[in-house]
């Protein structure tokens, strides 16, 4: 059975980076060297990493991934402050 992981990077400017990967240390070392030149990430050396979770499934870490970067920076902020109280709020619609 092959991990996969979802991570969140917090970049130089305080924005975040949310990817996937089967390799956390070895796309974590790319992220900071820079090995990709056309990354979000290339210009906004050095990172930081925030949050992970560890699936089983590729499929569910690709869909996690995807759903993560839609978030509000307030709502990733919560994930990755271990406040899952406030997660269900904060997806809520504002009228």
């Amino acid at each position: 059975m092959k991990i996969s992981y979802v991570y969140i990077l917090k970049c130089s400017d305080a924005s975040y980076y949310t990817g996937v990967t089967s390799n956390l240390n070895k796309r974590l070392f790319q992220h900071e060297s820079g090995f990709y030149k056309n990354c979000y990430t290339y210009r906004k050396r050095s990172l930081k990493l925030v949050f992970y979770a560890e699936f089983t499934n590729i499929s569910i870490a690709i869909d996690t991934e995807k759903q993560i970067k839609k978030w509000s920076r307030a709502k990733k902020e919560a994930l990755i402050n271990g406040d899952y109280d406030r997660l269900q709020n904060l997806a809520k619609k504002k009228f």
